[in-house]
């Protein structure tokens, strides 16, 4: 028998929320220093905070899940003056997760082109690179750089938040030294 749906109701009024009660211990791996020292860097460089377009040219969504993370409240990019943007007219860098489908060179090169200099592609995973486990298929073209110059590869199937923010900090080390 299925209970009567205000007892239901009642239930879960009274326990409360099921969301985490304890905030979780800061990471043991220093994320917090690396972010931190991303943050000072993006300001060095640019003066201003770093602006990310992500795109997603076809991924298995593993990549995408890894960006919502390092975006969460556990590591929390934007106060450290990192911030993912809606428009590639305001990126400073391309953010592109999987192998690039036929159906989205075009997108891809559009957002390229629309994205002002100075600009950054970065590879995100293993197939943003070659293709990966879809390298071969008739609706792939392949890795990122087969459409668009590719500045920065981060390996990975997903990369974890931790490689995401050391990758970031070694392109702007990288363009600074340019």
């Amino acid at each position: 028998m299925i209970p009567p749906i205000s007892k239901i109701l009642f239930k879960h009024l009274t326990r409360g929320p099921h969301t985490l009660r304890n905030v979780p211990a800061p990471d043991p791996d220093g994320i917090e220093e690396l972010a931190r020292a991303l943050g000072e860097r993006v300001r060095e460089r640019l003066g201003r905070s770093l602006s990310i377009r992500e795109v997603d040219a076809g991924s298995c969504n593993g990549c995408e899940l890894e960006i919502h993370a390092v975006n969460n409240p556990v590591y929390d990019l934007e106060r450290f003056g990192i911030r993912f943007v809606a428009s590639p007219r305001h990126a400073d860098v391309l953010l592109v997760t999987g192998p690039v489908a036929c159906n989205m060179a075009e997108a891809l090169k559009r957002t390229y082109d629309a994205t002002p200099a100075p600009k950054w592609v970065v590879a995100m995973g293993e197939c943003a690179l070659d293709g990966g486990c879809f390298k071969g298929s008739y609706a792939v073209l392949g890795g990122v750089h087969e459409v668009v110059p590719v500045d920065l590869h981060i390996p990975g199937c997903p990369p974890s938040p931790r490689q995401i923010l050391s990758s970031l900090l070694a392109l702007l080390d990288t363009a600074a030294a340019k």
